[in-house]
């Protein structure tokens, strides 16, 4: 995957005045619960409805999302068109890293089982709700993550968190997907025994060794705020928030787990957070040269060392409307 690359100013989407198409839709066949072809009447009858033009770009293999959305972009930048994702967080992932540096608006209709990015941006779970942002909402700047050459809205994570990604979308493959069968995953992951990484930190204030079994850069607020970290308000001020747990016992990453699960995580003494604009990790032991990095879900290997920053330029997001005082 290409790395995003800077916007040219005259290609920049001009914030608050939303395009109406025409809207390419890379729509996931495979995401969440939604029955596809019933997802897709819904969108069609709202665009339609308001007489937008628009087309769907259904992607029954998601090993060509990339090359898919890259395809939609080009287009979109010749024909001032809309690029829209519906699925979910790792299918917005993909789309957005095609549209970043682009100049095109981008849309979200969420059909995942989390939404974190979509519930973020008060773009509705309902798929007719979420097509009419598209008609009626306004562009706002989004700020996007980058690790090395890839993107991240919600988070990027390296250790455990990865694993129990891997392990949670084999549980959904043999029992269908759910949030009920995604936190049973979790918990069976996070009660064997987990490594323990040596990683080696530098921010653009400080750095040092830390000893954690998992790494977890966030960059979505709700997210954040969910599992009770104090630093979820940096994502709105150009920076990134970094958490660590500290080698514990299966019982206490449970324990962990819970008190994450109750928004009170940031609160015990075995996690360490901090925010930072950039960030960098390599393996301070062994000669490790890759290691595996979950970006929004997505789980691949990345070469060491690590580089975490906020990217040059934000995205155009189609949010709704603000919410009027009073």
């Amino acid at each position: 995957m290409e790395p995003p690359q800077p916007l040219p100013p005259s290609a920049a989407a001009p914030f608050g005045r939303a395009r109406r198409g025409p809207f390419s839709i890379v729509l996931n066949l495979a995401s969440g619960s939604q029955d596809a072809a019933t997802a897709q009447a819904a969108i069609a009858a709202v665009l339609d409805a308001a007489g937008c033009d628009h087309r769907f770009v259904p992607l029954p293999d998601a090993r060509r999302i990339g090359e898919v959305a890259a395809a939609c972009a080009r287009q979109a930048a010749t024909d001032g068109g809309v690029i829209v994702a519906a699925g979910g967080d790792g299918t917005i992932n993909a789309v957005a890293h095609a549209v970043l540096g682009s100049g095109c608006t981008f849309g979200v209709l969420p059909m995942g089982t989390f939404n974190y990015f979509g519930r973020t941006h008060r773009i509705p779970e309902d798929i007719e709700a979420a097509a009419r942002v598209l008609v009626e909402g306004q562009v706002r700047p989004v700020q996007v993550g980058v690790v090395n050459d890839r993107v991240f809205l919600v988070n990027a994570s390296l250790g455990l968190y990865p694993q129990l990604l891997e392990d949670r979308e084999a549980a959904k493959r043999a029992f269908g997907r759910s949030r009920l069968v995604a936190l049973g995953s979790a918990l069976k992951t996070l009660a064997r025994d987990h490594r323990v990484l040596r990683l080696r930190l530098r921010t653009d204030e400080a750095c040092g060794i830390l000893d954690t079994p998992t790494l977890f850069v966030g960059n979505n607020r709700l997210q954040l705020e969910q599992i009770g970290v104090a630093e979820a308000a940096c994502v709105e001020q150009g920076r990134l928030a970094a958490i660590a747990l500290r080698p514990v016992s299966q019982l206490g990453m449970l324990r962990l787990a819970l008190r994450g699960s109750l928004g009170m995580l940031g609160d015990d003494d075995n996690v360490a957070s901090f925010s930072a604009r950039e960030l960098t990790v390599s393996v301070a032991s062994g000669k490790a040269l890759r290691i595996k990095v979950a970006t929004d879900g997505e789980v691949g290997w990345m070469r060491l060392p690590l580089r975490f920053s906020v990217a040059p330029q934000p995205l155009a997001l189609l949010c709704p409307p603000p919410v009027a005082e009073g």
